[in-house]
């Protein structure tokens, strides 16, 4: 079965049956009040574009996360960032009506521009290499909960010029929480076998941040392998079953994400931009971010 993609937190309220969002940019998802999202796509491959957070309860609920399966257990939080793959292979039968249990979903660019942002490398248990669940006391669980309320809260409020900011305000905040907690859990914890993906993520980032975008163009799929020490085949095999996408589908989304900082953060022209990014023309790198974004650059930037 083809993999269901899922890029905006609008689809995410459609699958589930529901009203649109009153905030197209966040959502938290009562897993208690709203129909469970597993038994909608079991065994359905999910790559999403978007940031969750979910915290579990009641029945375990079987996933793969990449290339592992994992089973989530009650009192335990899961973490997902763009990009990322993961198939409901068993859901939950039940739920503890006395228990919190929620999804916190949000997009990329809620917080693009923002100090978190810039945070979001530094917070770890969105990476791959952790693939085991964190598992929360019930004092910590009343903390989480205490704060994804205000999230909640501001997000039903009329939005004005504080909403955004208190609302990443409160994602940091919570995201401190759950680092501290992570640390307590995996204090002496090493990295699991998919160091590949997260060497080959850390390549990009260098790639894109030091400027060899301009001097050398976007990166092919043999220099990306090459500078890993892998072949060219083996490193997209290897990209597609932990991840669901192509090594080139990596590439394009690291330059968009690039792409889209320098748009709001900049005052360089498009074209400035586009050669900045490694286009010969300026024409290739509009009709690549059209296609992979549904606007044009100008629009983008407003």
């Amino acid at each position: 079965m083809e993999a269901l993609t899922i890029e905006s937190v609008a689809q995410i309220h459609q699958i589930l049956g529901k009203e649109p969002p009153r905030n197209p940019l966040i959502t938290l998802i009562d897993n208690h009040l709203d129909a469970p999202v597993e038994p909608l796509v079991l065994n359905v491959s999910i790559v999403s574009q978007l940031y969750a957070i979910s915290l579990k309860n009641g029945s375990e609920c079987g996933i793969t996360y990449g290339r592992r399966s994992y089973d989530f257990q009650a009192g335990s939080l899961m973490f997902l960032a763009p990009g990322q793959t993961v198939t409901p292979v068993s859901a939950p039968d039940d739920t503890s009506p006395d228990e919190p249990s929620w999804t916190l979903i949000f997009h990329p660019d809620l917080i693009r521009g923002s100090a978190l942002a810039d945070e979001m490398r530094g917070y770890r248990f969105f990476d791959y290499a952790i693939h085991e669940a964190l598992h929360v006391s019930t004092d910590e669980r009343r903390i989480l909960c205490d704060t994804v309320e205000n999230i909640r809260r501001e997000c039903q409020r009329e939005a004005d010029d504080f909403s955004r900011e208190l609302i990443t305000t409160n994602l940091a905040l919570l995201l401190g929480y759950c680092k501290r907690f992570y640390a307590r859990q995996f204090d002496t914890r090493a990295q699991a076998d998919e160091g590949v993906v997260i060497r080959f993520e850390a390549f990009l980032r260098d790639y894109v941040e030091s400027g060899r975008l301009a001097r050398d163009g976007m990166p092919s799929v043999q220099t990306c392998a090459r500078e890993l020490g892998l072949s060219p085949n083996y490193l997209s095999d290897l990209l597609r079953k932990a991840t669901g996408v192509s090594t080139r589908h990596h590439v394009h989304a690291a330059v968009l994400e690039k792409a889209k900082d320098l748009l709001l953060g900049s005052e360089q022209s498009i074209a400035e931009i586009a050669y900045a990014l490694g286009f010969e023309y300026p024409q290739h790198f509009s009709k690549l971010f059209k296609s992979k974004t549904g606007m044009a650059p100008s629009e983008f930037r407003g």
